[in-house]
Formats: C-alpha cells, structure tokens, sequence
C-alpha cells in the first residue's frame, strides 16, 4: 500500500498517482457543477455568479497546489504567489460599489 506522504527522491517531492486523479476528479466535478449552475440557470443571479467565482476559486488553488507543487514550497515563496492576487480581489471588492453606482447613474440619465 502506497504512503498518502510525499516521496522525496534527489530534493523533489512526489504524490501518488492517486492523488492527482482525485484532484482531477474533483476538479471536473466542479467544472460540471459551474456548468450546470449556467445550463439550468440558477436564480437569483447574484447566487448563481457567486457559486461559479467560489468554485473557480477552489479549482485554481487545487491546480495552484497540487499541479504547480506549491504544496511544498517555503510559505515565503507561497504568500509571493498569492497574495498579490488575494489585495488585488480586495481592491476590486472595495471598489464594486463605485462601478456599480456609476451604471445606476447612467441608467437613470441616458436609458438603456
């Protein structure tokens, strides 16, 4: 029976093959999920684009994690990698409202 621990073998570190098919498992039963979320259009809107943000969150930490090994990388190396992305979301986040008030506003003066 294989070990569920990395292999290390001359500094690199490997998973079981069983490992990366669970991860593609998974990571097409989200990709189903999204589509299926779209295909039977979920109501309200604002679930539906929320639900299909998370799990392309969850899909890209997934291949982040276990295709791209950052899994096993130094937490400098990791939080050089992510969080960039992680204060750009924030920044988006914060300014949402604004971009959201000023389509309100054109709405109201120049109509659809």
């Amino acid at each position: 029976m294989e070990h569920a621990e990395p292999v290390t073998s001359r500094g690199e570190q490997h998973q079981p093959i069983r490992v990366y098919i669970l991860v593609w498992g998974l990571l097409f039963v989200l990709s189903t999920l999204s589509y299926l979320l779209d295909y039977f259009d979920v109501h309200p809107d604002a679930l539906r684009r929320f639900l299909i943000t998370a799990f392309a969150l969850i899909k890209a930490a997934l291949i982040v994690a276990y295709f791209m090994h950052m899994r096993f990388e130094r937490l400098g190396l990791v939080l050089a990698i992510l969080l960039p992305p992680l204060l750009l979301m924030a920044l988006v986040a914060i300014i949402l409202p604004e971009g959201t008030y000023v389509f309100r506003v054109r709405e109201v003066f120049f109509g659809r």
